[in-house]
């Protein structure tokens, strides 16, 4: 038997996440306080009792999910045991620090300062997403390079989802030429901007900076990751891989695929949510899913 463990990205997030985690044992609670310390805010009473909107914070919301998967990973204790790893987007932090490539501190800042990355080439250039539902994935890419604004294939997600990211004019543009070629739906989304696009190098270059700064050890086992939906375990390709990741594609389905085909014969969803359980089924619906019970 193979256990995959997956750690879920921004979208997750819902008002108490992570409660039951804290309240689990000293040293769970421990970590949650020690964030608190290194973030400078307490990012706790924003997950266990603050509004959806304080929680759609990009600087909240990713170092939140972040720390439920990371600390319930830690929580689960031997019961953790995986076979390989993969995080989407946001989640591959979570999975790194899960395997120990980082440490748990190393691993809070460089989200912390990926949020706050993300929020200031949000802010100098308007631009968002749209997922496109039923169309093949080579229809969509094709539309994406015959509209003249930035657009790209931002997140593999399932067959037949595909998350696109772009320009506010380009992503308008492109939905409509999808809408055209026979998608069922194309759902514009609410978020702050062009994540995995050119639109966020400014973002990468920042990120850049600080993942260079920090140490990345080897893996417990191979970690997946989104932007070449390969298995790793070389720290330094870890790390180049990891500053591709906010302006290349999250190859989603591909990793799920690839799971399979290297023996993973059980999914588990470490964190809030569970949407990547339902993304596995898509991709094979024989194969096992379930969410990390302490």
């Amino acid at each position: 038997m193979k256990n995959a463990y997956l750690f879920p990205g921004q979208g997750a997030q819902f008002v108490g996440m992570g409660l039951d985690v804290y309240n689990y044992n000293n040293e769970s609670r421990e970590l949650f306080e020690k964030a608190n310390e290194i973030l400078g805010f307490r990012i706790t009473d924003v997950m266990f009792n603050g509004s959806e909107e304080d929680l759609k914070q990009t600087n909240v919301t990713q170092p939140a999910i972040f720390l439920h998967s990371v600390i319930l990973a830690h929580a689960l204790g031997d019961n953790f045991n995986p076979q390989m790893v993969a995080g989407h987007s946001l989640g591959e932090f979570s999975a790194l620090v899960a395997v120990g490539v980082l440490d748990f501190e190393s691993g809070l800042k460089l989200v912390s300062a990926r949020a706050n990355a993300m929020q200031k080439a949000c802010e100098i250039q308007p631009s968002t997403m749209a997922a496109v539902l039923g169309l093949d994935n080579f229809i969509v890419e094709d539309i994406c390079q015959r509209v003249s604004d930035v657009v790209v294939p931002a997140n593999y997600n399932c067959p037949g989802q595909l998350v696109i990211s772009g320009t506010i004019a380009g992503i308008d543009r492109a939905c409509e030429l999808l809408i055209e070629a026979g998608a069922k739906r194309v759902l514009k989304l609410n978020v702050g901007g062009a994540f995995h696009s050119p639109l966020m190098e400014s973002a990468r270059v920042e990120l850049q900076s600080a993942i260079d700064l920090t140490t990345f050890n080897e893996p417990l086992c191979p970690v997946y990751q989104n932007i070449d939906a390969k298995a790793h375990i070389d720290p330094e390709q870890i790390k180049i891989n990891l500053i591709e990741q906010l302006t290349g594609s999250v190859k989603w389905s591909q990793i799920m695929q690839a799971m399979i085909d290297d023996g993973a014969t059980s999914f588990i969803e470490v964190g809030p949510g569970n949407v990547l359980q339902g993304l596995v089924k898509k991709v094979d619906r024989k194969m096992e899913t379930s969410a990390a019970k302490l």
